[in-house]
């Protein structure tokens, strides 16, 4: 059945706001990831003025549910209410920016009107866990998790290239080309070098394990795997992601 709304017509949703920008002196135009209408673009009136009962619900990383008048190019916000309360994800510099990152991505990943649950519910699900918890592989998980849900899973037990298995113990994977879409043992190397640590914690992010995986403390292994998801998300995106450059720098 068709989510889509005529114009003029009023709709509720539940969304994630992905970035605001300024329109006209009091206006701003807010881009949502909604549950059940993919990206949408919209108009928040008087959002700007210090009267704006909703202004402070529209923020980026804002969980809220809403209710849009269908437009020809915006839409019209008419209500905005606090589903998640956006105060956890800015208790610190650590979450704030593992909160735009992954909206970041998701601004990237999501098509206009397409909807898309389940990109929706993995970013509902991944900012609450940031709210909950800064782990330093928050953001790779979230990365590694959405590729694996559009069928981009990368071969981690054996080499994509010869098919040795990283069980043999004359089978050692040693590099990881996203060409390719997986590791590659001594032989077959190409793409940028990986240890055997960092592919442990991409099979756990992506066996299974992930609560094995997020508690994890910051170390060269977890700076490892997230710089390889950053690097895997952009391959797939086909541009570079501003906000995570901040994870490769520490």
């Amino acid at each position: 059945m068709s989510t889509s709304a005529a114009p003029g017509e009023l709709y509720r949703d539940r969304a994630v706001v992905l970035r605001t920008y300024k329109l006209r002196e009091s206006d701003r135009i807010i881009v949502f990831m909604s549950e059940q209408h993919g990206k949408v673009r919209a108009v928040a009136k008087g959002v700007r003025r210090t009267t704006s009962k909703f202004g402070s619900r529209l923020e980026p990383m804002s969980h809220v549910e809403v209710l849009l008048r269908r437009g020809r190019d915006l839409d019209i916000v008419s209500q905005a209410e606090s589903v998640d309360p956006l105060t956890p994800l800015l208790s610190g510099l650590d979450r704030a920016a593992q909160g735009i990152a992954v909206v970041e991505a998701v601004d990237q990943l999501a098509l206009e009107r397409e909807p898309d649950p389940v990109l929706y519910r993995m970013l509902v699900g991944v900012l609450r866990t940031i709210a909950a918890d800064p782990s330093p592989l928050n953001v790779a998980a979230f990365f590694w998790k959405v590729l694996a849900a559009a069928g981009l899973s990368p071969m981690l037990d054996a080499c994509v290239r010869c098919g040795g298995d990283a069980g043999d113990d004359a089978m050692v994977l040693v590099a990881f080309d996203l060409d390719e879409g997986g590791a590659l043992c001594r032989s077959c190397r190409s793409g940028m070098p990986v240890s055997e640590e960092a592919l442990e914690v991409l099979r756990d992010i992506l066996g299974g394990r992930l609560r094995q995986a997020l508690a994890l403390t910051a170390s060269p292994v977890t700076h490892e795997v997230s710089v390889l998801a950053t690097r895997a998300m952009e391959h797939h995106l086909e541009r570079r992601l501003r906000a995570v450059s901040v994870f490769e720098r520490h």
